[in-house]
């Protein structure tokens, strides 16, 4: 007997005792590789705390923490994370097994093509977090009026601020996925796109602002990428939406 769950076929019939037997097992089969993501980030957590601090000017050293309990809360938390990150893809993949066989096989080559993007552009965007927006902001905030406060970073602190800063970029690189699915599901089209580029820059600049960064470094940072994403998703778009035209004559 298979302990994975058998995946459905497009139109395959299956009873509800069935729908939800398939459900359960999923739903175990994710959170077993959270919790297994979470058992491996945990025995690299001094790994990953030494990546998060690599950021931090030299001569702040190792941020403090200010109660006892905090090193192991702080540990935990961060583990968690990593553990979520690391167990995502078998995740998404349970939720795609489960909700392919209600689509055609079409639009399941779509979808799935749509899936492997945006995890490229998520990675692409942690990176851009790492190793260009969280040294920049971090920079600017721990000089900013130096001459006026003994800066010391907490621990809890820099490392949710950190994560909140790479979750934003990651966002940020998701903008070319979300206009593809604008035009393809016919909400927009490219040439509305194109025609008002300007409300398009202002969606941006709202964008970029509303985005989590307590700091102008931070936002322009945000901004910068989120323009040039989202003038080159326009013209990504017009090519998919030529192939799409094509497809459905």
């Amino acid at each position: 007997m298979s302990v994975l769950p058998r995946r459905l076929q497009h139109g395959e019939e299956a009873t509800l005792v069935e729908h939800l037997g398939e459900l359960r097992a999923r739903l175990v089969i994710s959170l077993v590789s959270i919790g297994v993501g979470f058992v491996v980030a945990f025995v690299f957590h001094g790994r990953i705390l030494d990546w998060l601090n690599a950021p931090l000017p030299d001569h702040f050293g190792k941020p403090v923490t200010l109660s006892p309990a905090e090193p192991f809360l702080t540990s935990v938390k961060i583990s968690l994370l990593a553990g979520l990150l690391l167990a995502l893809p078998i995740v998404l993949w349970q939720v795609w097994a489960f909700l392919a066989p209600a689509m055609e096989e079409r639009s399941q080559r779509i979808i799935s093509f749509f899936v492997v993007f945006a995890a490229v552009m998520l990675v692409a965007g942690i990176v851009f977090g790492y190793y260009v927006a969280l040294p920049s902001a971090i920079h600017f905030l721990t000089n900013f009026d130096s001459s006026h406060y003994t800066i010391e970073l907490r621990a809890r602190d820099y490392y949710g601020f950190a994560t909140l800063v790479l979750f934003a970029m990651a966002v940020v690189f998701e903008l070319p996925l979300f206009i593809l699915a604008l035009v393809r599901l016919r909400i927009v089209t490219t040439q509305k796109l194109r025609q008002n580029w300007q409300v398009g820059v202002v969606a941006v600049a709202a964008l970029a602002v509303a985005l989590p960064g307590v700091d102008p470094v931070t936002t322009l940072l945000e901004l910068g990428p989120l323009l040039v994403l989202y003038f080159g998703s326009v013209w990504l778009a017009v090519l998919f939406e030529r192939r799409w035209r094509h497809a459905a004559d």
